[in-house]
């Protein structure tokens, strides 16, 4: 199975170990890993802020760079939601539709493509999960709670399996963190709020961690809890199941 590892801008610049984690997770998993070097931007930022013209580069250069695997496999559901929705090419539709169609959201692809039922890890901390928007709303990684359905969520499945880990049960599981890409931009004062909300959330109930698939959303978060010299750390989800 050949898999081509998508790493989003923020990840590659500011928080290198979060690729790492998932390449060397994915191999663990018995897959033929390869991360194209000419890959960029996906396009999202400028989709996202009503500029959506303005991504035909992005979207050729993708289609270039991940049309040969199997599957493309990304640490990121925002990211993931964007290419599975909006990647198109008028040079080569049929490898732009292949790769809309076999895009996956990193724990998405461990539950549902390669089912997996257990994981070598460890990590002996209480931990609050950060369920992003994108992943639950857009990608159905997890039920919704106002719904009258049975609760799910493909994260916490993973991390029921690491060793050690004590996963708390928030109040407000599926409450949006206010970072919204630009929307932390353009609407600074509200999107701190939000954030700020959330992690009263996670302080409520002791945690050291905070965790999810969206480095976004806990940069965001991470940033609020700096200011606040909070001792809560914040971790991808890719580096808690890649722990040893």
């Amino acid at each position: 199975m050949k898999v081509g590892l998508f790493i989003p801008c923020y990840v590659d610049q500011f928080y290198p170990q979060i690729g790492i984690a998932s390449l060397e997770l994915l191999q663990k998993f018995g897959c033929e890993v390869s991360f194209p070097m000419d890959q960029t931007c996906c396009g999202q930022p400028m989709a996202n802020s009503g500029y959506s013209h303005l991504t035909t580069g992005c979207d050729t250069n993708f289609v270039n760079n991940f049309s040969e695997f199997d599957y493309v496999v990304c640490p990121s559901g925002s990211c993931t939601m964007h290419v599975k929705e909006h990647l198109h090419s008028k040079e080569n539709e049929a490898a732009a539709t292949h790769i809309r169609k076999h895009v996956y959201e990193l724990t998405e692809f461990l539950t549902d493509i390669l089912k997996v039922e257990s994981i070598e890890g460890s990590f002996p901390h209480r931990v609050g999960m950060h369920q992003s928007c994108h992943g639950q709303r857009g990608l159905h990684l997890s039920q919704m709670t106002e719904l009258n359905a049975a609760p799910f969520s493909k994260p916490e499945q993973l991390l029921s399996k690491i060793k050690g880990l004590d996963l708390v049960s928030l109040s407000r599981k599926d409450e949006c963190c206010g970072f919204g890409g630009t929307f932390c931009v353009t609407e600074e004062a509200i999107s701190v709020k939000m954030g700020v909300d959330r992690i009263k959330d996670h302080k409520d109930h002791q945690v050291e961690y905070i965790t999810g698939g969206d480095m976004s959303c806990l940069m965001h978060l991470e940033g609020i809890l700096k200011r606040q010299k909070s001792n809560i750390k914040v971790i991808h989800i890719a580096e808690i199941l890649n722990s040893i």
